[in-house]
This record gives C-alpha cells, sequence and structure tokens, in this order.
C-alpha cells in the first residue's frame, strides 16, 4: 500500500501547513492574498487560451484544479478516505496520477505559505496585492530548485492525464464510479478524475493537441520562474503587474 502511504502523508503535510497557517491570522491573510495573485497570474498569462481556440477547457482544468486560490481542503479530505481504495480498484497509472497530484499539492501549499510568510514580513508599506510585493516575497524565499520541480510535475501530471485517455475502459469505469462515490461523500474528487479525463481525452482527439498544449505551458511557466528569479526587479514587477491586469 505504498501509494496510499504516500498519498496520505502528502495530505497530512498539507493539514499541518494549513494549521499553522490559522494560527497566525497576519500568515493566514498574505497566503490568500499570494493565492489570489498566483490565480490571477495564471489567468492573465493564459488569457489567449482561456478565450478561445482549442485550449479553453484544458486551460480552464489547469487553472481551477492546479493554479486556482480556491479551498482544496473537502478534495484533500476525501483523497485520504479514497487512498487505499485507489490503490485496489484502479490501474497503477492511475494511481501513480493520484501520488504525483498529491504530492504536488504538498509542495505548492509549503512554497505559497512561505510566500505568505515572506509577504507579511514586507509591513504595509506596499498595497496587498500588488506586483511589487509578490516579486519580492518571491526572491525572499528563494527555492528555484523547488520552483523547477514544480512546473516538472505539472508537466508530468498533464503527461499522465494525457496517456491515461488510452487506458481502455477507464472513463467506463470512472462513470459507473459516480453513483458509489457520490454516496460514500467523495463528489469532489469524482469530479476532478472525470473532469481531467474528458479535458485531455477532447484534446487527445486533435493530434499533438496535449503535446502543443503542455509545451506551451512550459514554455511560459519556465520563462516566468526565469524572469522572476533572474530579471531587473522593476521590469519584473512591470510585466507581472501588466499580467495581473490581464485577468479575466
Amino acid at each position: 500500500m505504498e501509494a496510499a502511504r504516500s498519498i496520505r502523508e502528502a495530505v497530512s503535510r498539507v493539514s499541518l501547513l494549513r494549521q499553522a497557517a490559522h494560527a497566525r491570522p497576519e500568515v493566514l491573510h498574505a497566503l490568500a492574498e499570494v493565492k489570489r495573485v498566483q490565480a490571477r497570474r495564471f489567468s492573465g498569462t493564459y488569457a489567449d487560451l482561456l478565450s478561445q481556440g482549442p485550449y479553453v477547457a484544458a486551460s480552464s482544468f489547469f487553472l481551477q484544479e492546479l493554479y486556482s486560490d480556491k479551498d482544496y481542503a473537502e478534495r484533500d479530505e476525501q483523497f485520504a478516505r479514497i487512498a487505499g481504495a485507489i490503490e485496489r480498484f484502479f490501474p497503477s497509472a492511475v494511481v501513480e496520477t493520484a501520488v504525483a497530484l498529491a504530492n504536488l499539492h504538498a509542495l505548492t501549499e509549503d512554497l505559497d505559505q512561505a510566500m505568505g510568510e515572506a509577504w507579511t514580513r514586507r509591513g504595509p508599506e506596499l498595497p496587498i496585492g500588488d506586483a511589487s510585493r509578490y516579486v519580492d516575497a518571491w526572491r525572499d524565499v528563494g527555492r528555484r530548485t523547488d520552483r523547477e520541480s514544480q512546473l516538472s510535475v505539472v508537466l508530468d501530471i498533464g503527461a499522465r492525464m494525457a496517456r491515461l485517455t488510452r487506458t481502455p475502459g477507464l472513463r467506463t469505469l470512472l462513470r459507473m464510479m459516480r453513483g458509489p462515490a457520490t454516496a460514500a461523500g467523495l463528489s469532489s474528487l469524482q469530479r476532478f478524475l472525470e473532469t481531467g479525463f474528458d479535458t485531455f481525452a477532447a484534446m487527445a482527439k486533435q493530434p499533438g493537441g496535449a503535446e502543443e498544449f503542455l509545451q506551451t505551458i512550459h514554455r511560459r511557466e519556465a520563462a516566468l520562474i526565469q524572469m522572476l528569479f533572474d530579471g531587473p526587479v522593476v521590469a519584473c514587477e512591470t510585466e507581472l503587474g501588466a499580467t495581473l491586469g490581464q485577468a479575466r
């Protein structure tokens, strides 16, 4: 039950981080602001893909499930409860994707909380949500290897989801689980699995569609990481501010 243990450990790490944030209201508030800025940033960076074209659904899925500022506590709790069942009833490819998602969530929450801590250290002199404060907090946190790892795992999950669409009978299995999952209080997790599958299945109908979408994510996110670490501060603040202004 190695996969189930990995999922539960990742969810436990996230829970501990949340508890630590709730114990310090100023950090909890800053963390919410950081997540909101990041969701707006993604929305601005991919405004073209979110507005029209073949990748509207895929971009929306990434925004809602991987880059959103919404509270994932419900899905986390469901994820921990169903961890053993995932390992028993799903193909290994689904299990590996679930483990990768859980570990990504733990890493993301850790980085976000570090950003929240840095955000509070800057005091009230910069407006909340200001691009300057975000760039400042990013560089204060550092951890470039973790940022690059975070992107790699996001891309890996996307590639795994694309491969899952080629698993015979998997969509039927997901559909059959809908009733039992809802009855067991697992509707949030079920919705994630079904939406992800359908999103990538739709892209798979276009030859090379999933690969092109993930390459776009890679190019833009890698460029953002490099800019935030290496670019001149003023240029970073200006570009990030413009991106936030483009958010839907």
